[in-house]
């Protein structure tokens, strides 16, 4: 720890989101008093956005969990860890014994991505139990592009990404990276890195509903009705077809299903996709024309189209008219990364993340190892053998985050144990038997996580070791020691091994002989992984305490070399997603009637540069607003007589939310939005975010096995049909504020 009287600056990185910008963090006596950028960080250059330069004020609240909770009644009370792992592996060994592995299922959250050894942890107790009942937030909004990659490439992590600083054209479609940064690929100052693109000559289109961040900061904007985007690409690839924009050899030698795509294409012309899409044809074909006359093109997408209805068949098309157009594995195209081994081939060889497990309820396959999480609610409510009793959630909130998340919560009440790790006592937590004290990013050791990691999905590649910057408070502990000690505690050893179970467990008495601490030596295995992986050692890349720049991606690496289906080929027309495009007849008339009737609205999400999902809402700055609005364009609100501040109800077949309204020209017309991450009025221990006035927007969205996109699980989260109309009853802002959420 350091001294009190002086100041010590630590180098380390963001764990944020997937940019993981180089980070100088002064900290003394033990607090961190000031964050900057890393002004010679290999790949970050000294960027860094507002929240993570903030980011110390959400991990040193005085809400911050420091020791177990336990419900005692409608209350928690504080208990130590021995009773609190005791109780819960006591617990899971009863439900395991009585009735089936599968009972006891874990949610795995976006926060435990940002780290190496939490998953794999995490992970490892649910081996140990023989349990596949694993949901992830991936169902939310990405787990389209893992279905679409293992049907496409034979494996879910193989993600072709933009060669962003050499490419000639660039189409991005739903996806704000000014706000959100890159999905998925690790890029700095992406406005920065897009305005590049358009001065070197490119050209940049961004296709989205809304006139985004992104759209006014560089390239051109194109308005499409949310919901589309798969009729989009269709028209897309019948143009690329018709005009012959098509690396025949390529084609011939490394792919297969050619023939069958071009079939399905055939009837989408531009015209008639206009019809629903909103795109006019003479403004589809110019972006065509641009993207097979450039010198190394690329279409990219993400939560935007992830999350619309067809998520699976859009990012499908998008992917085979990369690849059929030359541009996969070009330079100037779509690049597939490289990580410090070959893990795709690793995964397939030994069944990692291609699970052949399905939900109980509807069937669903396994998507990166993950069930659906809109069939989680189901799955506890439906009785049966393998009836979820038990629930872990794990660097995540699904009462704030999964589809018809009112219908959750009266699920999650009926489990025999709810679980929650967390540095909060947040909305899922709130209603738990146990919740458990994990550290911060900042609170232990770590190397870039898996994306960037283990495939190489860097625009800049590079390597960076962070050792703890501060020391856990209380009782604080790691994801890793946790699942270690509930291995134990409920007879299930880390990944079915107890030989791993017990020389982990002599590693953590002797870190606590050595260090006071009874915790997972995780340098340690950090440093493990990299010296089975070929790499420098953990302590090495300390000394690189900018980053260290390791080679650069390389184009011509992955057709015949690196595809891991059975036949080394890429299928651009696998029977899973030719079958689920046999209902594209049908879902093309659903978007046209309801165009034609006139009644409803489509509702999109909508990030704020200022806040992170839910996560940054208990800062004072981050929520100020105090409340999230429905963003309309003026003409709606005339038509519909509302006005900016006015109070609005919002329906969806699912649930109805109320809310104020603010104008803007941004959205095209008949398009309105409304921020995602609020709503925390069921939170008892956010102190900040409790009091704002917000709603949940997810209330909204539909759950259950018929409401699910087949391929992928994933449920509807944006572009959702809704009907709007002034608020019934009072409208002033104290009455407002005390209404529940759904009205």
């Amino acid at each position: 720890m350091d001294a009190p009287s002086s100041t010590t600056t630590h180098h380390t990185f963001c764990r944020i989101c997937e940019a993981l910008c180089g980070l100088e963090v002064d900290v003394r006596g033990g607090e961190i008093t000031a964050i900057r950028p890393d002004r010679e960080h290999v790949a970050t250059g000294g960027f860094a956005c507002v929240k993570g330069i903030k980011q110390q004020r959400l991990y040193s609240s005085p809400d911050r969990l420091k020791q177990p909770l336990k419900r005692v009644g409608d209350a928690f009370e504080p208990i130590s860890w021995e009773q609190a792992v005791a109780e819960i592996g006591a617990k899971v060994k009863r439900l395991v014994g009585d009735h089936h592995p599968d009972t006891v299922a874990m949610y795995v959250g976006t926060a435990a991505g940002f780290s190496v050894l939490h998953p794999i942890f995490a992970q490892g107790f649910m081996k140990g139990l023989g349990s596949r009942s694993i949901y992830s937030s991936a169902t939310q909004d990405c787990a389209n592009k893992f279905a679409v990659a293992t049907h496409v490439y034979g494996f879910p992590f193989t993600q072709p990404f933009p060669d962003l600083d050499r490419t000639g054209c660039l189409i991005i479609v739903g996806a704000n990276p000014a706000v959100s940064k890159w999905s998925f690929l690790q890029v700095s100052n992406p406005v920065a890195r897009l305005k590049a693109l358009v001065r070197r000559g490119g050209r940049l289109f961004v296709v989205d509903p809304r006139r985004t961040e992104t759209a006014r900061a560089a390239g051109e904007h194109v308005f499409i009705r949310p919901g589309t985007d798969v009729f989009f690409y269709l028209s897309f690839l019948r143009e690329v077809l018709e005009r012959d924009h098509v690396a025949h050899d390529r084609v011939r030698r490394h792919m297969t299903g050619f023939e069958r795509l071009a079939a399905l294409a055939a009837p989408w012309t531009p015209e008639r996709t206009a019809a629903v899409t909103g795109i006019p044809a003479d403004t589809l074909r110019e972006m065509v024309r641009a993207y097979g006359e450039a010198d190394g093109a690329a279409l990219y997408c993400s939560t935007g189209v992830n999350m619309g209805g067809s998520g699976a068949l859009a990012f499908w098309l998008q992917e085979v008219i990369n690849a059929i157009s030359g541009n996969l594995d070009r330079r100037g195209g779509t690049l597939v990364g490289q990580g410090v081994f070959d893990f795709p081939r690793f995964g397939v060889n030994n069944g990692l993340l291609v699970s052949d497990s399905r939900s109980r309820v509807g069937g669903f396959e396994a998507v990166n190892d993950g069930l659906p999480g809109g069939v989680l609610a189901d799955e506890i409510l439906t009785p049966g053998e393998r009836q979820v009793r038990a629930l872990f959630v794990t660097g995540g909130n699904p009462l704030m985050t999964m589809p018809n998340s009112g219908r959750l919560r009266e699920a999650v009440r009926e489990l025999e144990l709810l679980v929650v790790l967390d540095i909060y006592l947040n909305e899922t937590a709130s209603e738990a038997h146990y919740v458990l004290p994990t550290t911060s990013p900042f609170q232990r050791p770590d190397l870039p996580f898996l994306f960037p990691l283990f495939l190489g999905m860097q625009s800049r590649p590079y390597l960076q070791a962070t050792r703890a910057v501060v020391p856990p408070e209380g009782q604080q502990r790691d994801e890793a020691t946790i699942y270690l000690d509930l291995c134990e505690a409920s007879g299930a050893p880390l990944h079915g091994s107890w030989i791993a179970q017990r020389l982990l467990g002599a590693a953590r008495a002797v870190n606590g002989l050595l260090f006071g601490r009874r915790a997972v030596p995780q340098e340690l295995l950090l440093d493990l992984i990299l010296r089975a992986t070929g790499q420098p050692s953990f302590k090495a890349l300390l000394d690189h305490r900018h980053g260290l720049t390791i080679h650069p991606q390389r184009h011509e690496s992955f057709l015949g070399q690196r595809v891991v289906t059975n036949d080394g080929r890429v299928h651009l027309a696998p029977d899973a997603l030719l079958k689920q495009a046999e209902g594209l007849e049908l879902t093309f008339e659903r978007q046209r009637l309801l165009l034609e009737d006139g009644a409803h609205l489509r509702l999109i999400t909508k990030r704020q540069i200022m806040t992170h999902n839910s996560w940054t809402h208990n800062i004072d700055d981050f929520a100020r607003a105090g409340t999230n609005h429905l963003w309309m364009h003026p003409d709606d609100a005339q038509r519909l007589q509302l006005e900016e501040g006015g109070l609005a109800d919002v329906r969806s077949a699912t649930a109805a939310v109320r809310v104020p309204v603010a104008l803007t020209r941004d959205l095209m017309p008949g398009v309105v939005a409304l921020p995602h991450g609020w709503g925390h009025q069921h939170a008892r221990g956010l102190s900040v975010a409790s009091r704002t006035h917000g709603v949940n927007v997810n209330l909204l969205a539909a759950d259950g096995p018929d409401s699910l996109e087949r391929v992928s699980g994933m449920a509807h989260l944006t572009g959702i049909p809704v009907q709007i109309a002034p608020a019934a009853g009072p409208q002033d802002t104290s009455s407002w504020s005390g209404l529940p959420n759904s009205v």
